[in-house]
């Protein structure tokens, strides 16, 4: 049965059809554009059937064997193989998969490990870091004394020396690595040994390279850090959520901080799909797939760099992209818009050591679909020709219709 089907011939169909036109129009939208945000993934049919089980309605607060609430007998055995899934595929010590969001995650690995006021020094915002690396819009900034390393003006490679003298300046408590604009594999032994010169924790933000490193195509943080947070989804393509891996030695720190300190009852019915995503990337198929998605990356990297746009750090190694549209005469907010006109859903993103907003993008959906390297060249193209105004916004719009026909996120 089809994603469509099922929200056809379910009650939701007759109880509800307001809501269900709602949910096949979005199944339209993403079956008929591009999407390149790198954020998202499209979860498979499996993991789609245990967000919507029964577990949806059992309240399991608490962990395996110390519920607060009767009846977890089956929601403890669902929990217990997502975390024994988890530990296998990542080789952690321990694994907590209740969070609900990658940003609970860190806040739950900040409350494991800091105290309100501790100074941490993680990658500034301008130069990619995420809101919860110091914005002063977000409980990091407003919490903790955030410090912002930055990347080398030339390269846009993370400068490491300025990392290790900022840590000695500032001994900081923990040191954070990760981004959410970076697109190049970040040298986790690196920062370690930063962190044991200054006494620091060293937290890993792997939220997007995580389902990279499940399939082998990305180093992995685990060996080196303290505690690493991630996202289910992306790369991973499991469902919407977070999850910690830590050292034996800090299992029952983060437990406590995740629950009962930052989060109440857990969602069982996600816990479950993230055990279906971990069963899934466990397999050959899922490596060949994150192998194809950096692949992918590469090749797209470099067809709009030969079409003139600037693409920081001048490539990849992960499934993400950042460029900057300037040298095709428009802005990154103004190219998100023609773009999207065109059914390329992107996002825009601040570009280091520059006040102007440029283009991010990710191969991870597309890669999903079954798209492969020949149609990223023929997307560089078709992305260049929209900026410059040479291909007609509903003659693309066509094109890539016909383009995501060949290669539906949901066959059948």
């Amino acid at each position: 049965m089809t994603v469509a089907h099922a929200i056809e011939a379910d009650v939701l169909r007759r109880q509800d059809p307001q809501l269900a036109d709602i949910l096949l129009a979005e199944l339209d939208r993403q079956s008929t554009t591009l999407q390149l945000i790198a954020a998202e993934n499209f979860t498979s049919p499996a993991v789609l059937a245990a967000l919507g089980s029964p577990l949806a309605n059992k309240y399991a607060e608490g962990y395996p064997g110390a519920r607060y609430h009767g009846g977890c007998e089956l929601a403890d055995v669902a929990e217990r193989l997502a975390v024994e899934r988890a530990k296998l595929l990542f080789g952690a010590e321990h694994a907590n998969v209740q969070s609900h969001s990658g940003s609970s995650a860190v806040l739950a690995a900040y409350a494991a490990l800091l105290r309100p006021g501790d100074t941490v020094l993680a990658l500034g915002l301008p130069y990619g870091g995420h809101l919860t690396h110091g914005s002063p819009a977000n409980f990091s900034g407003r919490w903790f004394d955030f410090v912002g390393y930055g990347v080398d003006a030339e390269t846009g490679l993370i400068d490491y020396d300025q990392v290790r003298t900022l840590a000695r300046n500032h001994r900081p408590k923990a040191v954070v690595c990760g981004s959410i604009a970076y697109p190049r594999h970040i040298d986790y032994a690196h920062f370690r040994d930063i962190a044991d010169e200054v006494g620091a924790y060293l937290i890993a933000d792997a939220a997007h390279p995580m389902g990279l490193v499940a399939g082998g195509a990305a180093p992995s943080p685990v060996p080196y850090a303290d505690v690493v947070c991630a996202t289910t989804h992306k790369v991973l393509r499991g469902p919407r959520g977070g999850m910690i891996l830590c050292g034996a030695d800090l299992a029952e720190r983060v437990d406590r901080a995740v629950f009962p300190f930052t989060q109440g009852g857990a969602q069982m019915h996600t816990i479950a799909a993230k055990a279906v995503a971990f069963g899934e990337a466990a397999t050959p198929a899922f490596t060949a797939y994150a192998h194809q998605v950096v692949a992918n990356a590469r090749t797209l990297a470099a067809g709009l760099a030969a079409e003139g746009l600037v693409v920081t750090t001048g490539g990849t190694d992960t499934h993400l992209i950042t460029a900057d549209p300037a040298p095709l005469g428009v802005d990154g907010r103004d190219a998100r818009g023609r773009l999207a006109a065109a059914g390329i859903v992107l996002d825009c993103c601040v570009l280091p050591h520059g006040d102007d907003r440029g283009l991010r993008m990710g191969t991870a959906a597309v890669t999903t679909q079954g798209m492969g390297e020949e149609e990223m060249v023929w997307l560089a193209a078709l992305l260049a020709g929209v900026l410059r105004g040479e291909r007609e916004s509903q003659k693309a719009r066509e094109e890539v219709r016909e383009l995501t026909g060949r290669f539906p996120p949901y066959p059948g």
